[in-house]
């Protein structure tokens, strides 16, 4: 359904997406998962024509998005993170201005519109001003207006941003419903909790690079099962490397005098041992703060910083 190849997008001397490559099906919900600013969003924009990459190639279907672009454009469906919607008019006048964009026409267009006002549970809304929505109520609309003409494949950048969490696990469920009903959803968050319930596969995102990818399961597996710890204080760096070397199945992922993130099997066990070796190195523990294996902790390993930073 979606190929992208070695895709490249520079902005003057700034590198927002290097050499990033992935495909996905029908009936897949594939996940981007990084930190703001790692290029999801430049990627969505290759994929939906509104940047033109710098070099590689994206393949929507059979279709070309550099040189059949109008035709790719005919299965997409995508779900900006800023609102696209106009709020001077009602939730049914926004699906039916947003279905007349996409080639539709009255009656299928009436019929669909109140089809996806019943789905996000907006239809006894449907003919008040969006001004005076909540902001999730504003989310769900705005994902009723990329799925109305039933694309084949669904761009979500970021759809559950600011939203409550009952909203929340509405959007989820429209997310789902998409990909039970056949169609390819390209899903961009820096949530690790929702890529981990949601996503059948998902790469995962760095200054515009895919650092590690696939099933949830298997990326659980490249972090080795293993906890992270992360410390800050005062750490007299030589000392402190030489006695943690001497603890088995032990990792400094990194250390500077101010803090140290270490990668462990079992940490809640082998606290007592972990700070006996830093008091021995002179160190001054001020804050502790340990995370259980996740994509989070994956994520820390491969890059030394927070998925959310």
């Amino acid at each position: 359904m979606i190929q992208v190849e070695q895709l490249r997008k520079v902005f003057g001397d700034t590198t927002a997406v290097d050499d990033l490559s992935f495909s996905a099906s029908g009936g897949e919900i594939f996940g981007l998962l990084g930190p703001n600013g790692a290029g999801k969003t430049t990627t969505l924009n290759c994929i939906c024509g509104l940047l033109t990459p710098t070099s590689g190639r994206i393949r929507v279907l059979q279709y070309d998005v550099s040189r059949d672009g109008s035709a790719a454009r005919r299965f997409l469906g995508v779900v900006p993170q800023e609102l696209a919607l106009y709020e001077d008019l009602s939730a049914m006048e926004n699906l039916q201005y947003w279905g007349g964009a996409c080639g539709m026409r009255n009656p299928v267009l009436k019929t669909r519109a109140e089809e996806i006002l019943a789905a996000i549970g907006l239809a006894d809304r449907a003919k008040e001003r969006v001004r005076r929505f909540s902001g999730g109520m504003k989310r769900r609309l705005n994902f009723g207006c990329g799925i109305l003409h039933s694309p084949k494949l669904v761009l979500l950048d970021e759809p559950t941003v600011g939203v409550d969490p009952q909203s929340r696990v509405y959007l989820l469920d429209l997310v789902r419903a998409q990909a039970r009903g056949g169609a390819c959803v390209l899903y961009t968050t820096h949530y690790m909790e929702e890529a981990e319930a949601l996503c059948d596969r998902l790469a995962i995102v760095d200054h515009g690079r895919i650092i590690a990818e696939g099933t949830v399961p298997e990326l659980r597996a490249l972090s080795g099962e293993r906890d992270l710890l992360r410390l800050s204080g005062i750490f007299p760096a030589e000392k402190v490397k030489y006695a943690l070397k001497e603890l088995p199945e032990l990792e400094l992922v990194q250390a500077d005098s101010n803090g140290l993130i270490i990668s462990v099997t079992e940490a809640p066990r082998r606290l007592p041992a972990i700070f006996a070796a830093l008091q021995s190195a002179e160190a001054e523990i001020r804050e502790v703060n340990l995370t259980q294996s996740s994509l989070e902790t994956l994520f820390i390993k491969l890059t030394g910083k927070q998925l959310r930073e």
